[in-house]
């Protein structure tokens, strides 16, 4: 999904005011492979979209200064639906003020305390109807780093990868670098989510691709 200024969008905003639940979202949706962008404000939730296009915006509904549902509604004014908007509130928990956080223009809501699984289950949903499926990310990427980070997701280390290409370990640590920067990730298992998620490999593709490459890299073969 792109941006106005055509630039892919791959950050999760998260706006909490409490340090330690915002710490805690940022970790759950990092792990599962998104980048992501804390703010403890309302204020600062506008800066940052301004800044950077979000492709999801996580927002508490009872903030310091302008509430989760003015950000809501400013975010809505900005993209239309093209951006979801999920709530959370720990004070605001009964059926009419879910109700009452959809009607306003959120597409989910969710409770305090909540699990963090159906947290990172119900990201995922709404990602799935705005940010379109494909390999569009193919094109950021050269055939070699393409080809380095399905042998990073069938589970092949830097030194085996090196083997399998017949490149240096060296060479082979600069394509991982220009991959990390190119989709805008961390790490390598951020990357190898992030190339699950947009369909540039999938399952079956990482367990052939570890077979063989391990296959290849024996002695004798």
């Amino acid at each position: 999904m792109a941006g106005p200024d055509g630039q892919r969008r791959h950050a999760i905003l998260v706006v909490e005011d409490d340090d330690e639940i915002r710490s805690l979202i940022t970790d759950v949706l990092t792990h599962a492979g998104y980048v992501v962008r804390g703010v403890q404000s309302g204020e600062e939730a506008i800066d940052s979209v301004r800044r950077e296009d979000p492709i999801l915006v996580v927002v508490d509904v009872h903030l310091p200064g302008m509430s989760g549902y003015e950000v809501c509604g400013w975010v809505r004014s900005r993209y239309r639906d093209s951006v979801p908007v999920m709530f959370v509130s720990g004070e605001r928990v009964e059926a009419f003020d879910r109700a009452a956080g959809l009607m306003l223009g959120a597409d989910d809501y969710m409770s305090k305390p909540f699990s963090t699984e159906e947290m990172v289950a119900r990201v995922r949903s709404l990602l799935r109807r705005t940010v379109p499926p494909g390999r569009s990310l193919d094109t950021k990427l050269t055939v070699r780093e393409l080809e380095v980070l399905r042998l990073l997701a069938g589970g092949l280390g830097q030194k085996e990868i090196s083997g399998h290409l017949r490149i240096s370990a060296k060479t082979v640590g600069t394509h991982i670098e220009h991959i990390l920067m190119k989709l805008g990730v961390q790490s390598r298992t951020q990357a190898v989510a992030l190339a699950y998620r947009e369909q540039l490999i999938d399952a079956d593709d990482g367990q052939e691709l570890e077979t063989r490459a391990r296959t290849t890299a024996e002695p004798g073969s």
